[in-house]
């Protein structure tokens, strides 16, 4: 099944519109499938990394970046359009398992419980997997209905520089470690009923789009 096909039998007013825009992955049944979200301002191989390591760590099929029209914690006046966002997030992808997509701009939802509760829907013989850097597990608790959001995927913290002792002590670092697999046992996250999380380590990248965007103003 297409995304295409999904997001027109939802949202009629979108088929042949906002659609083609999102540029929707396909997906089979039975698919590990890792969501990767963000805004993407600007995208850079730190989120490339994270992507290799989430597929080759937990075993997905897929990772894909959900590519957000705008992020609810940020000042978004100055952000780049959506189509600018997409077409540099997918030259920096470069991988055939990696998809680009902005598919919330298509279907509508702003928050990631929102998203993720749309594509458990949609998508019910595909086991998803919410990514993120340790970086962003410390702002967790902020994110809108993120309790919901841990009981609904399982959840995959990939290590960041200078960002592990303080995204496990954060309290959504204390509140998910009542349901933390070991990481020798990182490839089960997709099969595990959520709440479940695991942290992984790996190679690690010191870009962020913040680093970027203060060094170049004119991003």
């Amino acid at each position: 099944m297409r995304f295409e096909d999904a997001v027109g039998a939802l949202h009629p007013h979108l088929a042949g519109g906002a659609a083609p825009l999102a540029r929707p992955p396909s997906y089979a049944a039975g698919m590990r499938i890792g969501l990767f979200g963000g805004s993407f301002n600007p995208p850079h191989d730190g989120h490339r990394l994270v992507s290799l390591i989430a597929l080759r760590r937990l075993g997905l099929d897929r990772v894909w970046w959900l590519v957000t029209p705008g992020n609810p914690l940020k000042e978004n006046s100055g952000l780049p359009t959506l189509p600018q966002r997409l077409a540099a997030a997918r030259r920096v992808a470069r991988h055939p398992l990696i998809e680009v997509t902005g598919l919330e701009a298509a279907i509508g939802t702003r928050y990631t419980y929102d998203t993720v509760a749309y594509l458990r829907r949609r998508c019910p013989q595909v086991a998803f997997v919410w990514i993120m850097g340790a970086d962003n597990l410390a702002g967790f608790h902020r994110w809108q209905r993120w309790q919901d959001i841990v009981a609904l995927v399982p959840i995959a913290v990939i290590d960041r520089p200078g960002s592990t002792l303080r995204a496990i002590h954060t309290r959504a670092g204390r509140y998910l470690a009542r349901w933390r697999l070991d990481e020798s046992d990182s490839r089960l996250i997709g099969a595990r009923k959520p709440p479940a999380f695991v942290f992984v380590h790996g190679r690690r990248s010191d870009l962020s789009s913040t680093a970027l965007r203060r060094a170049d103003p004119e991003r």
